[in-house]
């Protein structure tokens, strides 16, 4: 490995680390979304920001190195918005996402720590061409998306989309069951696919594995990345799949989009919500009913009461063990599938 740079996650599916390139300074003009650059960290920001490796793995920072991410888009209500497109002549950045995500900071929520700064330095390039994520993606033959789906959608970021999903995941896993966990949506983190791997799913993508630092980009342009991916799952040929769209599907990640994808194949639908008001928002603004709220709203007696008034679903606490009996039933019904944990393992 090149060990000059820092390669953030976002380069994971590409061999830049292990094959020399070349820097090229672009103008503004040339840039697109999806771009590897390299940058030099010029303010490393809070003592506890760390970037996400190729593996995965978190690393501290200092001044003055370099690192080698990909130009994106982020806007999370929650945390921080950006985008390349507002790079100004400086050409001063930050760091969007651990991930390697680069654009200009636009509005931060004022609970963050100060975020990490870098300046552009050039563009990936080889045989002076510029390499960007989408010169990585491997040819997909496209076929029709037909796998049984459990979807998790959330009222929000940090909801506990992927804290539920991993529940449900074990649980399959344990009868059985062949799972392939997939991000539809968001900004490009490999911990939130990890950690549906970390409990047994057999295989994990995103839409980074189809040449999108984040899923903030025309419509035509995601409706194509969107159906490479889903043919990626198709291939694998799994049992059910678990799909996450990151955020929530009214943020301008796409997700209204993925959502009425795979809506013919979705069995079971959990929703991951803040509060209970935002249940309701976000059932009638997507019409969708899920099959179980929780999140963050399920944490007390108050919240359940509340959205079951409210909009007559079923809302359980899903870390809390004594609901899992239920979960289980509830996915049994929803999606056909046995829970029992005797099943033949090489199903």
């Amino acid at each position: 490995m090149n060990n000059k740079y820092i390669y953030t996650s976002l380069t994971r599916i590409s061999n830049l680390s292990d094959k020399e390139f070349e820097l090229k300074e672009l103008p503004k003009k040339q840039w697109e979304t999806g771009d590897y650059v390299v940058c030099e960290i010029i303010d490393p920001g809070s003592e506890t920001l760390k970037l996400e490796l190729t593996n995965g793995r978190m690393r501290g920072v200092i001044g003055g190195e370099t690192i080698v991410g990909a130009l994106g888009e982020r806007h999370a209500t929650l945390e921080a918005t950006g985008s390349w497109r507002n790079v100004g002549d400086d050409l001063k950045m930050s760091v969007l996402t651990g991930a390697g995500l680069l654009g200009k900071l636009t509005s931060k929520s004022v609970f963050m720590p100060s975020m990490m700064e870098v300046v552009y330095k050039g563009h990936v390039c080889r045989d002076g061409v510029k390499l960007t994520m989408e010169s990585f993606v491997k040819p997909m033959k496209k076929i029709p998306f037909n796998t049984p789906v459990v979807l998790f959608v959330g009222t929000s970021m940090s909801a506990g989309k992927t804290t539920s999903a991993r529940i449900v995941t074990n649980l399959l896993k344990l009868a059985g069951h062949k799972v392939v966990g997939a991000k539809l949506t968001g900004a490009g983190r490999l911990k939130d696919i990890m950690a549906i791997k970390d409990v047994g799913a057999d295989s994990v993508m995103d839409f980074v594995d189809v040449g999108l630092p984040s899923s903030i980009c025309p419509e035509n342009e995601y409706k194509e990345k969107l159906e490479q991916l889903l043919s990626r799952i198709e291939h694998e040929n799994a049992d059910v799949v678990i799909v996450e769209i990151g955020a929530s599907p009214l943020e301008p990640y796409n997700g209204d989009l993925a959502i009425n994808a795979i809506r013919e194949q979705v069995k079971c639908t959990i929703l991951s919500a803040s509060d209970p008001y935002a249940v309701y928002g976000l059932m009638k603004a997507f019409d969708i009913v899920p099959d179980i709220v929780t999140g963050i709203t399920s944490n007390t007696l108050g919240g359940v009461q509340l959205v079951e008034k409210l909009c007559n679903v079923k809302t359980l606490n899903l870390i809390d063990a004594t609901t899992t009996t239920e979960l289980k039933q509830i996915l049994s019904s929803t999606t056909g599938f046995s829970l029992d944990e005797n099943m033949d393992s090489n199903k």
